[in-house]
């Protein structure tokens, strides 16, 4: 059973969420993991929610609102902790995630994983997929963005594994120099032996997965997968259908080129994105 740490319930509206979840469970003498069997869920998801380690799913909320005949007191609560993220909703649950995980391993088939980009590079990836927004806005996104690349100031932990898609490594993103500038980035972090990165080469043919795909492993909560298209994110629970994403990745993985000729390639590109210089008329 996972024990709520003691919290102050007015810190957040996630804190406030479990504070009263946690009381409205005691008040109905209910355990952890009897309120897990009610929610097909474990009592350590439960304690996690009580924790406000784990953000709340707007479907359980009303599910929790039923059982304790509460209205929509938890409902409204839920939309309230939803509203509260520097992320880009679609990425919100699977940012918390990211914080607490004891390995990341992600394939990209578009754009440098976030975890890796420098700002100028999301500066240009935010605006291309928003052109109308407020700069102030996107300029929230690329704080909120490359301040996840704090945890690569640990030399150990987390454990980062990215498969890139040659599309990666080859897409100007923000042109030559923004370019050139976040794949020395990506070397540098290699080299460093801070990250493990392969690349996906066009020659492999159809890839196993067609999108951007992260498996997230913690120390004492079962594995995630998270899935992003086009405006949308899905983050994946269900043990079956995370075996299945993980098989997808490994066969990716196991398809990639090894390190030292990815990071190579890498470099190759680079030398792509040098600024063209014109011959001498001397």
């Amino acid at each position: 059973m996972a024990y709520p740490k003691d919290l102050d319930p007015y810190a957040s509206p996630r804190a406030f969420y479990g504070a009263e979840l946690r009381l409205k469970r005691e008040e109905a003498g209910l355990s952890q993991d009897r309120l897990g069997e009610r929610l097909y869920c474990s009592g350590a998801y439960i304690g996690q929610l009580e924790a406000a380690t784990r953000r709340p799913q707007l479907d359980m909320a009303k599910q929790l609102d039923e059982i304790f005949g509460t209205g929509e007191h938890f409902s409204r609560l839920c939309r309230m902790v939803h509203k509260v993220s520097r992320h880009a909703e679609k990425f919100e649950a699977a940012a918390e995630l990211e914080a607490m995980a004891r390995s990341i391993c992600e394939y990209a088939s578009m754009f440098v994983p976030g975890l890796l980009q420098m700002a100028a590079y999301a500066r240009a990836v935010f605006r291309a997929a928003q052109p109308v927004a407020r700069a102030e806005r996107i300029e929230e996104l690329i704080a909120a963005r490359t301040g996840r690349a704090a945890k690569l100031e640990d030399p150990t932990e987390p454990l980062l594994w990215f498969v890139l898609d040659e599309n990666v490594i080859r897409r100007p993103v923000g042109g030559p120099a923004v370019m050139r500038e976040q794949l020395g980035h990506i070397v540098d972090l290699v080299r460093r032996e801070r990250v493990i990165v392969q690349v996906l080469p066009f020659s492999c043919g159809v890839p196993a997965l067609n999108g951007m795909t992260t498996l997230m492993a913690f120390e004492d909560a079962p594995p995630v997968a998270y899935v992003e298209g086009p405006q949308t994110g899905n983050l994946i629970e269900d043990p079956a259908l995370v075996a299945k994403v993980q098989l997808s990745y490994d066969l990716v993985r196991a398809a990639a080129l090894p390190q030292k000729a990815s990071l190579a390639l890498i470099e190759s590109a680079m030398e792509d994105c040098a600024p063209c210089v014109p011959p001498s008329t001397t």
